[in-house]
């Protein structure tokens, strides 16, 4: 017997065939309209890619454009600045990188001077002034560690300052510059030095990075005193001293062995070996061969040169503050006697300056003529610098420094009756003895970076050896404006 649940089943499919069969029509009409709605959507599609492309051309054409213009596209306009200033930041980093390695110095210094007693000068007062500008230039490399560059110094200026008051050797202003027999009216400007510097790493074909130790080759038109004799006390006279015994070996510059053109540069060479190994200490040794006499101007060859020799070393003493001491030998192949004549001059020197506290600096400097008829054979100049911090202005200075020059044998002889320009009177006219003794005193006080004004006091016993002379005191003002 059939169950209830056996006669349900077939009436069940029945109704469902017939649900299935009514809802065909409906389900043909909904494919109808999905056809038709992704048609529409495709042709939208087709729409967007065109307009698309066309926007892509109005890109390309605004891009390839220099220029922004007002109607190009929002996305092109900021492209186009954002290219502008990537482009900008290039030329600056290009600018940089062409203008690394240069460097550039400028100075102008100006001292007005007074003597006490101008009897026996020339002149009771003078103001002058000299500017100074020098440039460094990179002169590319040799191999892959030697370097080069070039060094131009150009200097202008005008009166020639005190000088030498009555029979004083040394000058009681450095600052000053002009040609000789000029009228104070024609400022003088001139190329002082030009010349060109090589730095060789050691050893030859090692690691730059590692050396140690290198050779430095200098050859043009210079100025001795840059690598000889140097003095970190008492080297510069914008700064520091001004009378000529001071700021180098009375005997090479005030004596003249140095053989330099009437504006104090020659052309030469300069070989010299740095040791930096044990560094902050350094040794150096330095070989120069310059121009002297007419060689120095090129009006002659450089026969019979200014030769020097110098070993100097840093070293740290006084529980770490830095020192320099140097010595040196020269050989002047055209020095001039006391008469006038030429003749072969030798010498020997000594620099030394060392920090002894933390705002003092010492200095030293001595020389020994060991050839040559000259008016003065011994020098000895010593002084210090005390810096400002002792008393609450810590860029000022206050300096004072001594020496003696004392008369050689020669001129001892001859003073009282030499004439050098056959006129019949004595250049001199005294009789010559002991030495000629030198005093300065300035303070430098700092007004800003670029500003210092200096004070200066000097005085002069027994002026060239002559002890009926009278003695010789001089003030001054120096304005000094670096940049």
């Amino acid at each position: 017997m059939a169950t209830r649940n056996d006669r349900s089943l077939p009436a069940c499919l029945t109704a469902l065939s017939v649900l299935i069969g009514g809802m065909a029509p409906f389900a043909a009409l909904a494919d109808e309209q999905d056809k038709a709605e992704l048609v529409k959507k495709l042709e939208g599609m087709e729409q967007r890619i065109r307009e698309l492309e066309q926007e892509q051309v109005r890109m390309q054409r605004s891009l390839d454009e220099p220029y922004i213009s007002a109607s190009e596209p929002e996305v092109s306009a900021r492209l186009k600045a954002v290219e502008s200033q990537v482009y900008s930041y290039r030329q600056a980093a290009r600018t940089i990188e062409s203008l690394e390695g240069i460097s550039a110095d400028a100075g102008l210094t100006m001292m007005a001077q007074g003597l006490n007693n101008s009897g026996a000068a020339s002149k009771s007062s003078e103001l002058n002034y000299r500017g100074d500008a020098s440039v460094r230039l990179p002169a590319g490399t040799l191999g892959n560690a030697t370097e080069g560059f070039i060094f131009a110094h150009f200097r202008m200026g005008q009166g020639l300052g005190l000088e030498n008051p009555g029979s004083a050797f040394t000058s009681l202003n450095s600052t000053s510059f002009q040609r000789p027999g000029t009228e104070a009216s024609d400022s003088t400007a001139l190329l002082a030095q030009a010349w060109y510097q090589l730095d060789v790493p050691l050893p030859l074909g090692g690691n730059p990075d590692l050396s140690r130790r290198h050779i430095e080759v200098n050859f043009g038109k210079m100025d001795p005193f840059v690598f000889f004799d140097q003095n970190a006390v008492s080297d510069d006279e914008t700064r520091s001293f001004v009378n000529q015994a001071f700021v180098h070996n009375p005997l090479l510059d005030v004596g003249g062995d140095v053989g330099v053109d009437e504006f104090g540069f020659t052309p030469g060479l300069r070989l010299a070996y740095i040791d930096d190994y044990a560094k902050p200490k350094q040794y150096t040794v330095s070989l120069g061969i310059f121009g002297s006499g007419k060689g120095a101007s090129f009006n002659e060859s450089l026969d019979s040169p200014f030769v020097i020799l110098q070993a100097g070393t840093e070293q740290r003493m006084f529980t770490g503050l830095s020192g320099n001491y140097r010595i040196y030998a020269w050989r002047n192949g055209r020095g001039t006697d006391l008469d006038g004549a030429i003749g072969s001059h030798t010498g020997l020197g000594l620099s030394f300056n060392q920090q002894v506290a933390d705002y003092t600096r010492l200095f030293l400097r001595a020389g020994w003529q060991t050839q040559g008829r000259v008016t003065f054979d011994r020098t000895l100049t010593l002084g210090g610098e005390w810096g400002g911090s002792y008393w609450g202005r810590g860029a000022d200075a206050l300096g004072l420094a001594m020496g003696w020059l004392w008369v050689s044998d020669d001129f001892r002889r001859e003073a009282s009756t030499l004439d050098t320009d056959g006129n019949g009177v004595a250049d001199y006219g005294y009789r010559a003895s002991g030495s000629e003794q030198i005093a300065e005193l300035y303070y430098r006080y700092w007004l800003n970076n670029q500003f210092t004004l200096s004070p200066n006091l000097q005085y002069i016993r027994n002026p060239g050896g002559n002890g009926q002379a009278a003695n010789v005191a001089a003030a001054g003002l120096r304005a000094q404006f670096g940049f």
